[in-house]
């Protein structure tokens, strides 16, 4: 089974200049996922690109395979510039970091429900461009399962405190009041709906949108019974807005200091808000010199995100220790898997046995009903199985456990493969005792290696 490992950078290694060197748009993900199965030893291969994270979880053969690599020479960032700011994780410690991203644990606001429909379009991304299988699809199915289990049986999506909800609570401090206030989406994100959800209900008046695609403006702004602005009217509409709300996929700024002196001219100095949650950022920080105008991007807000994390730190703890049992289950099914070739040769040695004494008893038994047919299969069966259970739990016991000295001994004793392949595996083929012989390979007489007792 090849190992998996998972490098990258998040908003707790790596500030946001050089996270927004590293951001992967939407439209780029299938074509780097590919780029990056194509590394020697990867065999499989995902990659999650968000505002706060950028990671690249693979399945690979041989420790030798050097992901880091591909992040320096993809992006073209030196090694001694990104290489300090990289965490990279290998199997247990790998499906561990994959699980508590997906719960929500590792993001910058605790509990927030974006991160798992992230993790959710960044595997769908992956399946499309042809880069996953067996491996990652049995991980992140768990990892979703896990996640979905933490957010049912904690309460640490209660009272959610999301980035959008931290960005109306500056906005209040800023205005005092939202009664009124124009706000302004520039880019039609998820990010940017739920914050101008929050905003309406705090009070805010119109709404205002432009996007690239008009289309998607409009369905962003109907909700909000808000007004559409074609995007090349950018920067006249910009000024009648008191908060603009910025997330398009811009590799540039697209709000820079003479735009925001212009705004501020013919606004009369009154003041003026961005949400800047874009990365790379469309907002130039360089605005925030202007008197009247505040920027908050990605990393203030999470400054702000940190003084609600000790409401939530009961409930982070539980979902801690649930994931942690979540993540020991995943990798005791996953050592139970790797005894499959023992207990697929048990179970062939078996029926073979079965199949060569029915043979030999043939002549003594002679001619036998159909019913007399199906009483000795039901028998010999029956004897099989009942054999064979004690040393196929003894098998999975000993790999639940991780007791690799007892896998060894119990294969050494019955004369079974301790690691290999398991076959593909069909049901095994009835020999009628009373009717002409019919071959058997090996493959036909064989029975499901882990299913039943």
């Amino acid at each position: 089974m090849s190992q998996l490992v998972l490098i990258g950078v998040n908003h707790k290694t790596a500030p946001i200049s050089l996270r927004e060197r590293i951001a992967i748009n939407r439209d780029e993900l299938p074509e780097t996922t590919r780029a990056l199965a194509a590394q020697p030893g990867v065999t499989e291969c995902m990659i999650v690109s968000t505002c706060n994270r950028v990671e690249m979880l693979a399945a690979v053969d041989g420790p030798a395979t050097d992901i880091r690599s591909f992040l320096y020479t993809h992006f073209g960032i030196a090694q001694s510039e990104l290489g300090p700011h990289i965490y990279e994780h290998r199997d247990q410690q790998a499906v561990r970091h994959l699980f508590r991203v997906a719960a929500s644990l590792d993001s910058m606001v605790v509990g927030e429900p974006q991160i798992l429909g992230q993790v959710k379009d960044a595997f769908a991304s992956a399946c499309a461009a042809g880069t996953v299988s067996g491996q990652l699809e049995y991980l992140l199915q768990s990892a979703f399962a896990a996640a979905k289990k933490v957010r049912t049986e904690t309460a640490i999506g209660s009272n959610s405190v999301s980035i959008a909800s931290v960005a109306v609570e500056l906005a209040r401090k800023i205005f005092g009041s939202l009664n009124g206030r124009t706000v302004f989406l520039v880019g039609a994100g998820k990010m940017s709906e739920l914050a101008a959800r929050h905003l309406v209900q705090q009070g805010a008046g119109a709404i205002l949108v432009t996007n690239r695609t008009m289309e998607r403006a409009r369905q962003l702004a109907e909700p909000f019974n808000g007004r559409v602005i074609p995007f090349d009217k950018l920067y006249e509409t910009t000024t009648e807005a008191d908060i603009v709300i910025s997330s398009t996929g811009a590799p540039h700024h697209i709000f820079r200091p003479e735009h925001g002196q212009q705004f501020m001219h013919r606004r009369r100095n009154r003041p003026m808000f961005f949400i800047d949650i874009a990365v790379p950022r469309d907002v130039d920080p360089a605005m925030n010199k202007i008197e009247g105008i505040f920027v908050y991007d990605i990393d203030d807000l999470q400054q702000v995100a940190a003084a609600h994390i000790a409401e939530r730190k009961t409930q982070a703890g539980d979902a801690e220790a649930l994931v942690e049992a979540e993540v020991e289950r995943f990798h005791q099914r996953r050592r139970t898997v790797n005894v499959a070739p023992a207990i697929v040769s048990l179970q062939r040695q078996a029926e073979e046995i079965r199949v060569n004494e029915l043979k030999r008893m043939h002549a003594k038994l002679g001619p036998l009903t159909d019913e007399q047919i199906a009483a000795v299969e039901a028998l010999t069966r029956g004897l099989v199985n009942k054999f064979l259970h004690p040393p196929m739990q003894a098998l999975k016991q000993a790999a639940r456990e991780n007791d690799s000295t007892r896998v060894e001994a119990l294969c050494e004793t019955w004369s079974l493969p301790a690691a290999a392949d398991p076959e593909p595996q069909s049901q095994a083929t009835v020999v009628p005792i009373d009717q002409p012989e019919k071959k058997t390979s090996p493959r036909e007489s064989e029975t499901s290696a882990v299913g039943g007792k």
